[in-house]
This record gives C-alpha cells, structure tokens and sequence, in this order.
C-alpha cells in the first residue's frame, strides 16, 4: 500500500489523533501560560528571585524528555495527566524568560512618565508595562508551543493521546508492509500542526500588537 492509499484509507484516524494532539497542546500551554506569565513578572520585579526562578526554569528542560514524562506515573497514573504536566514544565523556560525580557525592554523614561501620571504598580504593569513587552512575549509563547507540540508525540509511552500513538504503531511493526506510511502519517501531521500554530501565532501577535511598537 502506498502512502496515498494509507491516507485515503487513514485519514479519519489521522484527523481524530491530530485534535487530541492539538487538545494536549492547547491544555499544557494554557497551563504553562497561566504560570509562566506570572513567574516572568516576579522575575522582573524581584532580582532576589530572578535567578531561582529562570534556574529552575532552565532545569526541567535538562531532563529527558521520557524520564519526565515517567516521573510523574507514579502521582498521576498513566494517559494525559501526566503528559499534560510534563509538558507544560518543558514549556515553562520560554515563556518566562520573554516575560522577563519583554519587560526589562520597556524604556525607564515611559515608566517613570507613567508614574508621574499617578498610575499605581498594577495598573502601570497591565496599562503601559504588558503592552510594551507584549510582542516579545507572544515569541516566548510562539517558542514554547513549537517545543511542545514536538515532544507531546513521546506522550504515547505513558498512554499518551495524539499522533505520538500512530507514529510509535509504525515503529513497531518495522518489518511489515506498510509500517513506514504510519511514520510518515504522524510526522507530518505534527508538522502540519506546528505550521497552523505558527501561522496563528504570526497573526496574534500582528493583531494585538499596537501599531507603534510593531
């Protein structure tokens, strides 16, 4: 069977792993966002704390990528919970670190202005702060989601959903008429993935960029 006819036949096997893929991404990264995000701010505002948190940030990217994925059946058992986890700590160290950047790249002279018109911390963080460091973090975001759409494929080794499953069903049945196409079929459905969200990427950050600062 040729690669043509394997998606002919595969291609609603093919679809229903693609949106489990895209659900695990979504869900780490909106996970990794929620607490990246906020970290990157404390970072920014504490140089106390900035070296633990980017340190430890940095440290989970230095695990293998399936021992960290396996280090968490114990707690979680076996299917997404664990990937979800992994995941979102892989995802973590770009998000952070372009949170920081982001917000050391905002001039002190608009700071300073901003607090001379009364703005309180909060509001100078949210109102001029976060606006200015928004497309540098939207990279951060932009990176990490590239990251993670790779390495969720090893989720199948701790029962895992996604395109990881077709392509490691591939991987054992080397030998076997056919068994290249499952390969095939996975891979370049993560790659199809990747591209969609890196395509969506470019436009968040053009459409909720201000003008000025693009």
């Amino acid at each position: 069977m040729n690669f043509t006819d394997y998606l002919s036949s595969n291609y609603q096997n093919l679809l229903e792993l693609s949106v489990e893929h895209i659900q695990l991404v979504l869900t780490a990264m909106l996970c990794a966002t929620l607490a990246g995000v906020p970290l990157g701010v404390l970072a920014h505002r504490s140089s106390l704390l900035r070296p633990t948190i980017l340190g430890i940030s940095a440290f989970f990217l230095t695990i293998p990528s399936l021992a960290l994925f396996a280090i968490f059946i114990p707690v979680f058992g076996l299917g997404s919970p664990p990937a979800v986890v992994a995941l979102t700590l892989y995802a973590l160290l770009p998000i952070v670190g372009n949170t920081v950047a982001g917000l050391d790249s905002v001039s002190p002279a608009i700071v300073k202005a901003s607090r001379g018109m009364g703005l309180g911390t909060w509001r100078r963080l949210w109102q001029v702060e976060m606006p200015l460091a928004w497309p540098v973090i939207v990279t951060g975001l932009r990176v990490s989601t590239q990251v993670v759409i790779g390495i969720a494929a090893i989720a199948v080794f701790v029962g895992g959903p996604g395109l990881g499953n077709e392509i490691f069903r591939g991987i054992r049945s080397l030998g076997n008429p056919g068994a290249e196409n499952l390969v095939y079929g996975g891979t370049i459905g993560i790659v199809v993935i990747a591209l969609i969200f890196d395509a969506a990427f470019v436009a968040v950050r053009r459409l909720t960029t201000p003008r000025g600062i693009r």
